[in-house]
This record gives structure tokens, sequence and C-alpha cells, in this order.
């Protein structure tokens, strides 16, 4: 069978290396001659914040960071970055601090020097998402993609294990909506199945020692990987139904992820047999479910969404707003009911399998 197709990939500079952000964002100041930086993490964050800026001079530190960037956040952030005449934006933090970050790019043009400290994936893509009236609405352009991502894994060695498990599955996440998303391609789909070997194999050695730099490495690796597939693939039913949970109930990002996750795996994989044979191959189990079911486990991760505070009279306002923006080409035709029904297993955490049918 001859191959046909067409990828794009992302122009982005990458250093890892544990224990060099400080140095490598050092260097990147200087490499692109910023002589104004804006830095900006989350007050819990700021004081890791200082020290990987320690080398470089810094005109204003923003820790104003809200879950889904709320536009009015993304105004005060954009003010603040006009008023210190920002020329370098430098984002250390997880997704939402990039997010701001991006917020601000989007319409100041400034580059981002993205130095993550979860496994979100947003400082490899050029997705941005704004939240406003409980609407979150996400869009595509290059002006928000950082120019470099430093990966320091351990600026990671702090992040409860809790939380190192939903952004790991949110990571994962990435690689799954990658094999079915509107621009899916034979590139897309080997990064996202090595990024699934990656993180399979970090998540459980953080979970059993969550000072394991090893596992903290691989899992930032798979991180990126799943990140890259999903920026070229695009934003498939997975991320089309939490950004809605997140957005309009303000549900957690990562958590909401590795909730929902399984729930739209079972219900696409039986319309998927490639798909689903190369996750199950990369999750070593006979089935693609059976094997991420069995990694849940081990992880301990999250089960229903009733456990993060979404409630059975909330579905239908979910439905109706997800539905229209769900992809055309998903693997199986997504309806009114079907939607429904996957959010209900979702919220009570029953077994995905029963979406199979």
């Amino acid at each position: 069978m001859s191959l046909s197709f067409a990828h794009v990939t992302l122009a982005q500079r990458v250093l890892f290396g544990a224990g060099r952000a400080a140095e490598h964002l050092a260097a990147e100041v200087d490499r692109l001659g910023a002589q104004r930086v804006m830095v900006i993490a989350s007050e819990s964050e700021m004081e890791m914040a200082r020290a990987v800026a320690a080398r470089i001079e810094v005109a204003h530190w923003h820790d104003e960071v809200v879950m889904h960037v709320p536009v009015e956040v993304a105004e005060r952030a954009r003010a603040a970055a006009a008023a210190a005449a920002a020329d370098l934006l430098v984002s250390v933090g997880g997704g939402s601090t990039t997010g701001l970050a991006k917020a601000v790019a989007l319409t100041a043009g400034l580059p981002i020097v993205a130095v993550p400290t979860t496994y979100a994936g947003s400082e490899a893509t050029n997705v941005w998402g704004l939240t406003e009236a409980t609407r979150k609405t996400t869009g595509v352009d290059d002006r928000v993609l950082p120019v470099t991502v430093i990966y320091d894994p351990s600026l990671t060695l702090t992040l409860p294990v809790g939380i190192s498990v939903a952004s790991g599955l949110n990571a994962l996440a990435h690689c799954v909506d990658s094999l079915w998303a509107p621009r899916a391609d034979p590139i897309n789909a080997a990064l996202a199945v090595e990024g699934v070997r990656a993180l399979t194999s970090g998540l459980p050695r953080i979970v059993a020692a969550a000072s394991d730099l090893r596992g903290r490495e691989e899992t930032a690796y798979g991180a990126y990987l799943s990140a890259v597939a999903f920026a070229s693939a695009g934003s498939g039913i997975h991320h089309k139904i939490c950004h809605v949970l997140g957005g309009t109930f303000n549900l957690p990002h990562a958590e909401t992820h590795a909730v929902v996750l399984p729930y739209v795996l079972a219900f696409n994989a039986p319309y998927a047999p490639d798909a689903e044979a190369r996750l199950a191959a990369a999750l070593d189990a006979p089935t693609a479910v059976a094997g991420l079911e069995r990694l849940r486990a081990e992880l301990r991760a999250p089960r229903a969404l009733v456990d993060l505070g979404f409630t059975e009279d909330g579905i239908a306002t979910a439905v109706e707003v997800a539905l229209p923006s769900i992809p055309v080409n998903n693997p199986r035709r997504v309806t009114a009911s079907r939607l429904t029904a996957l959010l209900h297993a979702a919220l009570t955490g029953v077994d995905p399998a029963e979406l199979s049918a």
C-alpha cells in the first residue's frame, strides 16, 4: 500500500538536560539578543523561576497565573508586558503558565522561551486557549509557539506524584488523540507511539520513587514527543471534550484528561484497528484499553469525573457545547446520545469496555 500524506513539523529549538535550566536560559537570552525579559511564573513556582533566571537580567516578574487562562488575566499580562517594554517572554511552570505566555504572544508577537515544570506539552504546540464567560476558545497560531523549550527534568522532582501521574496521562492523551485527529499521518503516529513507550516506562518509576530522575527524564521526553505529534495532527475528540469540561465547568486540566482518556479510547478503538494495534503494542497488552487500564491501576490514576467536581446535571450542557467541535473524521460517528453515554461512564468511572459496544 502506497503512502500519501502531508506533514508539517514546527520549527522549534529544544534544549534538554537535568540541572541545566539556568545555563540554557542564559545562553538563549544571549542568542536571541533580548534586553527586556518578562518572566511568567505562578506565585507557588516563583522561587524556582528566580533560580532558573538567576543568570539573566529580568525587567518584569509576573505571577498572576490562573488555570484555563481567563481573558481578563490575559489582558492584565498583556498590559504588564507592554508597560515593561518586554522583548522576550520566559515562562516557568505548567500548562497554565505556558498558556498565559501564549496569550501575550498572540497579541504582542513576542517570542517565548518555555521552561516546563510539568508534562502538559503546551510548550511544544502552536495552540492557544482562552476562557471567557465559562467558554474556552482554542486556536492555532504560529506566533504562540515558543521559539525554545528548555527541559530540565530536575525541575519536576518536587512535582507531587499524583499531579505527575495526571500530567503524564494528559501527555498520553496527546499521543492517543494524534492517531485519529484531523491531520493524523504516519509521522505523527511514529512520534505518538514512541511517546507512549517513554511515558509508560517513566511514569511507573515516578510512582515507585518520586525522586527517580531517570523516570522524570523519560516522562519529560515522552511528553515532548506527544506534544509534537499533537501539534501536527490537531485536536481530536478527546481534547474537544476536555476543553469543554475545563472551560465550562472549571475542572482541573490534567486530572480531567486522565479520567476521560480511557473512555475515548474505548469509544474509538474498535473503529480504528490500526491505531488500536499500535497502542496495544506500545502498551505491551492484548488490547489498547486493557493496557491503559493496567497502567492506570499501577499509577493509581484518577478514575471518575464526579471526584473532580463534575455532576450529572452538567452532562447535557457539556454535550451541547462539545458536539459541534468534534472532528467529522473521528473514527466512530459521534452523536448526542453516544457522547452522553461516554460522559455518564466517565462521571462515575465504570468499566470503559462498556463503551465499545
